[in-house]
């Protein structure tokens, strides 16, 4: 890895990153020196602008960085670093310098799931698909999840691609909706198949 520390008075700029979570959780700079303490210890080092020296994140508060990947960018001058943070990132004490929670999502799944949590408990949505689902309880909601993974395995069968898709769709939408009613959310799910995945290796 060749990086081009010439372009701005011998700092590159070092954007760290959950590995996990993928939330970006600050903006460091590096010279050589720091780049190489980082390579060599798996704890992400930087160069501070206004003490003038290298430093260790962690190195007072306990809150370190420790280094899981390293990128370059395309025109070798600035870095992407894949880290396991312990603890907060920021100095002031919250997950992220943008005073994020630095907490697992997934994208559009995430989103529906708060969707779920929302019709499933209002009163206001009393009228839902959701809310409706689940006042008729475990029983209902399960012989649902049934019907459409048997759905889906019939269209899976078939050959029209668009109707897969959509059962498909239908068996994922319900099983969040079961997760929910059960006191699960899809994180869950996840780290039990990552759990799965370490064993194996």
């Amino acid at each position: 890895m060749t990086v081009d520390f010439k372009k701005n008075n011998g700092l590159v700029p070092a954007i760290v990153q959950d590995s996990v979570t993928k939330k970006v959780l600050m903006l460091g700079y590096m010279n050589k020196e720091a780049l190489d303490k980082t390579i060599s210890t798996q704890q992400v080092t930087f160069y501070s602008r206004s003490k003038k020296r290298l430093w260790t994140k962690g190195e007072t508060s306990g809150n370190t960085l420790t280094l899981e990947d390293i990128k370059l960018d395309c025109d070798n001058d600035s870095l992407l670093l894949q880290v396991k943070p312990q603890g907060p990132t920021c100095h002031n004490g919250s997950d992220t310098c943008w005073n994020e929670n630095n907490i697992q999502t997934y994208g559009f799944l995430t989103k529906l799931e708060s969707i779920i949590d929302e019709r499933k408990n209002s009163e206001q949505n009393s009228n839902s698909y959701v809310n409706s689902l689940v006042s008729k309880g475990i029983n209902a909601i399960a012989q649902k999840v049934g019907e459409e993974a048997v759905e889906t395995i019939i269209e899976a069968k078939d050959s029209n691609d668009d109707l897969f898709l959509n059962e498909s769709a239908d068996l994922i939408f319900h099983l969040l909706i079961l997760l929910k009613f059960k006191g699960f959310s899809i994180q869950n799910v996840v780290k039990v198949l990552h759990k799965r995945h370490e064993s194996s290796n």
